[in-house]
């Protein structure tokens, strides 16, 4: 599944949407050794990027044709993400113009490593030349 436009930095990390509807998104991540910290797990600021990017996503796919931009979030760690991580996102109400939003990334056991909420405020987006119809964009 595509995110429809380009997105460098989502690009460079190698997220992979697998779940856009409903008011729900899944995003499956592999990091490689140049998204780790110093000790050795995937750094902090890979993992805030999955969880903004899925509750994002979870908020524009009850919306596809708008985007979104982040107001806020709030991350709390609680192990460290090891292995290919797997984020899923959740709607939980929106606005005409805000989401508000939940997110959990998951090591490969299944384990949660990082939670977030955050806000979202959508907005149009005019056509962008080579984009696909109907594609999925999360910025």
């Amino acid at each position: 599944m595509s995110f429809g436009v380009e997105i460098p930095f989502v690009t460079l990390l190698g997220f992979d949407l697998t779940v856009f509807e409903g008011g729900r998104s899944e995003i499956v991540y592999a990091p490689r050794p140049e998204h780790m910290n110093s000790f050795q797990v995937a750094h902090g600021g890979s993992i805030m990027t999955l969880l903004d990017v899925t509750m994002a996503t979870a908020a524009r796919s009850v919306s596809p044709e708008l985007g979104v931009v982040t107001i806020e979030m709030k991350t709390s760690f609680m192990r460290p993400g090891t292995g290919r991580l797997t984020g899923q996102g959740r709607l939980m109400h929106r606005t005409r113009s805000l989401a508000f939003t939940e997110a959990t990334v998951y090591n490969e056991a299944g384990e949660a490593c990082a939670h977030s909420t955050g806000t979202f405020k959508y907005v149009k987006r005019s056509e962008t030349p080579g984009q696909a119809p109907g594609a999925v964009s999360t910025d």
